[in-house]
């Protein structure tokens, strides 16, 4: 969906979270100066958050040009599908959280 924009991604599947391939996300940092981290576990307290961090510690904070999560309201999910579709984590979510970074 984004090639169709023109805009290049670097993706990164982290198939375990202990440990996580630290080493590949820096490197894909350090290369598009971006960082979106994208999980269907709440935001809030939500192991994105220990990946940004670990990312601005390792770099420092003017190594990047712009990062987000993109997750889950800390609410309970719903019972209703289209109730549960606002606050699952979509593809077309991630299209405009990838265009909003770019414009940072």
């Amino acid at each position: 969906m984004l090639a169709a924009d023109g805009i290049e991604v670097d993706l990164i599947d982290l198939r375990t979270i202990w440990p996580w391939d630290e080493a590949a996300v820096i490197a894909s940092v350090k290369k598009t100066g971006r960082l979106l981290v994208v999980h269907e576990a709440v935001e809030v307290a939500g192991f994105g958050a220990e990946i940004v961090a670990t990312v601005v510690d390792r770099l420092g904070p003017g190594a990047l040009k712009a990062a987000k999560r993109l997750a889950a309201p800390r609410i309970p999910i719903p019972f209703a599908p289209p109730l549960e579709a606002e606050v699952r984590v979509t593809p077309e979510k991630v299209v405009r959280a990838v265009k909003a970074l770019m414009q940072a």
